[in-house]
């Protein structure tokens, strides 16, 4: 039953973290660990290649080990039993299936339970701009978003082009980026973006954590 539970848990954490489906199962008889019972594995499939690649594995050793290495325990009765084992992992090969599954030609597409930033903020200036009140509006949408925990960052640096920054937080994989130009500041909106599809909406002001 431990085998099973731990490679339930390893299929939790590769969906409902890094957004990666997995399929369960259990290892051939050649593929097993030398040694134990019988092998659960959990296994993701890369689209790219048409392959799939071992995620995570959990064994059931039986007594095998203990029986080498001499592992007893006392039952109630104090009569001596070898203790039956498991052993299981997951690496950090975790990390290169998750970009393998969602990355693409402009770099990481991370999803947004393990993306440090969940949102850039980047402001779009004109040579007739106030860049001071655009730079207010934008510190505004960020206080909405940090007072619901949401990590966000503020690109403001005046020596990079908006197009510049697109490419460098679309590198990084950040999983929403948030335009903001003269029109949005006076429409009091603001554009969303989507890293994974690149879908763009309007979003009132009002509206950002809906």
């Amino acid at each position: 039953k431990m085998v099973f539970d731990i490679l339930e848990l390893y299929r939790r954490w590769y969906e409902e973290f890094l957004a990666v489906p997995i399929i369960k199962g259990l290892k051939s008889e050649g593929e097993k660990f030398a040694g134990g019972n019988f092998t659960a594995t959990a296994e993701a499939f890369i689209s790219d290649n048409g392959r799939a690649i071992q995620a995570a594995t959990s064994h059931y050793l039986g007594t095998n080990f203990a029986k080498m290495f001499d592992i007893q325990y006392l039952d109630e009765n104090e009569i001596k039993h070898y203790a039956h084992q498991t052993s299981w992992g997951c690496t950090t090969r975790s990390i290169g299936i998750m970009i393998m599954t969602h990355g693409d030609d402009k770099g990481l597409v991370l999803p947004p339970n393990v993306a440090k930033y969940k949102v850039v903020l980047i402001p779009i200036l004109y040579k007739n701009t106030d860049s001071n009140m655009l730079y207010s509006y934008c510190k505004d949408i960020e206080k909405i978003l940090k007072s619901a925990d949401i990590n966000c960052v503020f690109d403001n640096r005046d020596i990079y082009s908006p197009g510049y920054k697109f490419n460098h937080w679309e590198l990084k994989g950040i999983p929403i980026r948030i335009e903001v130009g003269p029109r949005d500041l006076e429409n009091n909106s603001c554009v969303f973006v989507r890293r994974d599809t690149g879908e763009k909406s309007n979003v009132s002001k009002e509206s950002v954590l809906l």
